[in-house]
């Protein structure tokens, strides 16, 4: 077993012990045992960066074995600049959310840790297979530990969200086994993703090709106008799903067109950029207003991640280095600050138990430790210089306006959108005079809180402040994919 193998599998054993002694009378002993797996896990995927090979865009750490032999189908894993960090942030964000639900969660405690612990294991799994069949089957399967976490731990309206997650995702992703069973016969039996880049395909094909998956994966992110389900999703799930929906599951779909999308049907890819730009324009301008009029604080940043992934989408299909290395950073930044923020509204509501911003207000005066990390948080949802909000933006916007002025100057609109709705809430909720009694009676954070937050306040000064390690790992395999989707298939 390599060390992909086992950050797949760790947290997935982890998990199904979990739900094997997961009563509620054994709570204190399922949770360390969480948190035991988690940091496990964690360690595991270490070396994947220390060990990692900057100069090469090759697969690195592959795992390849026969899995159902008749269909030449293989146990086959890899991971390259395009994917290592989110091997990475998916096990760090496990590790927070396992330190979030530590109080919180009372019933079925072994069976909320071993969702997440198997639902890290299988995002893994997506982000490091290369066999076609093995990511559809990883990409699917992170869908049922999801909407078991929203449709138990959730809020009053939990089944009709969890439904409408499911649905959502689950019938996008139909047409991409479509796709994936055509090139499988195109290639002569073969679900090896990095031969589909290289057959030579018709234009008709490939733009099929793209549109199949462009449903799994717009969906995913998700991209105006099928993102209806998320701020249903977001405000019904518990604390620690909203954290892991925004940090890692969304990247699921961003990172298909990257693997899938873009180098499979470069030529159609090239050819309906002009869609994806407009779609991820009107992400970043229309949901910016639309974040705008929220009074839930849950519902304000779910659309903000709609926002800050339609700059994702904008970066992949302007075809330049700054502008895809800066959607990939955005991606990781997006991961740490959306997580934070979800989870400064979770302290909150574990107080309160509202989510509306009206419910608040003069926080700083009872809460002044946890309203430093919840502002600098917000910050960086600005984009602020100094915090990892702001490279991906700043570089997605250069490689926009070397593209197309004006498609740089509309994306520019997000940062006064971004602090509109941002500092609105913050003013709001946070300063001033305390509103009334509920405020007066909250408490600052704990030390277990204080921790979860001030991990994630490192990871973002951090990201901020030297972005160059993270650039480092991504930038030859970013050069490789737009020389090949460069390179027309049809001459």
């Amino acid at each position: 077993m390599g060390l992909l193998s086992l950050a797949i599998w760790i947290p997935i054993a982890f998990g199904v012990l979990l739900l094997a002694i997961g009563r509620d009378q054994n709570a204190a002993m399922v949770r360390i045992v969480a948190l035991i797996g988690a940091v496990v896990s964690f360690l595991v995927t270490l070396p994947l960066i220390t060990g990692f090979d900057n100069g090469t865009a090759a697969l690195q750490f592959v795992e390849k074995q026969a899995w159902i032999e008749r269909f030449n189908v293989f146990y086959h894993l890899g991971v390259d600049g395009l994917s290592v960090w989110f091997v990475l942030l998916t096990a760090f964000i496990t590790v927070i959310v396992v330190i979030a639900g530590w109080e919180v969660i009372t019933e079925k405690v072994g069976q909320y840790m071993g969702a997440f612990l198997i639902l890290s294991g299988l995002m893994v799994g997506v982000f490091a297979a290369v066999d076609g069949l093995l990511f559809y089957v990883f990409f699917e399967a992170t869908l049922i530990p999801m909407y078991i976490i929203i449709g138990i731990w959730g809020g009053p309206r939990r089944v009709y969200a969890a439904f409408k997650f499911f649905l959502y995702t689950l019938a996008g992703s139909l047409l991409m086994l479509v796709a994936l069973i055509y090139l499988y016969f195109k290639s002569g039996g073969s679900f090896d993703i990095l031969a589909w880049h290289k057959l030579p395909l018709p234009l008709d094909a490939q733009a099929l090709l793209f549109f199949a998956f462009f449903a799994a994966f717009s969906v995913k992110v998700p991209m105006w106008p099928v993102h209806t389900w998320l701020p249903d999703a977001h405000v019904e799930a518990p604390t620690g799903g909203s954290v892991v929906l925004a940090a890692i599951m969304l990247k699921l779909g961003a990172y298909g067109f990257l693997r899938f999308s873009m180098p499979i049907a470069p030529d159609a890819a090239r050819e309906y950029a002009w869609l994806i730009i407009a779609l991820s324009l009107v992400a970043v301008l229309y949901i910016g207003l639309v974040a705008l009029v929220q009074q839930d604080m849950k519902k304000l940043v779910a659309y903000s991640s709609i926002a800050h992934m339609g700059f994702v989408t904008l970066g992949f299909f302007i075809f330049n280095e700054l502008g895809v290395v800066g959607a990939i950073v955005q991606m990781i930044s997006h991961g740490f600050v959306s997580g934070a923020m979800f989870l400064c509204i979770g302290v909150l509501y574990d107080r309160v138990h509202s989510r509306e911003i009206a419910s608040y207000g003069g926080v700083v005066n009872t809460m002044p430790k946890f309203t430093a990390f919840a502002v600098l948080f917000a910050m960086a949802n600005c984009g602020l210089p100094g915090t990892a909000g702001f490279v991906g933006e700043w570089m997605v916007i250069l490689g926009a306006v070397k593209y197309n002025f004006w498609i740089g100057l509309l994306a520019a609109t997000t940062l006064i959108f971004g602090a509109a709705y941002t500092l609105w809430m913050v003013k709001r909720v946070y300063f001033g005079d305390v509103a009334n009694d509920d405020v007066k009676a909250l408490a600052d954070i704990n030390g277990r809180e204080f921790l979860m937050l001030a991990i994630l306040a490192v990871a973002v000064l951090w990201m901020g402040i030297q972005p160059k390690p993270f650039t480092d790992v991504m930038q030859v395999s970013v050069t490789e994919l737009l020389r090949h989707v460069a390179t027309s298939k049809l001459n």
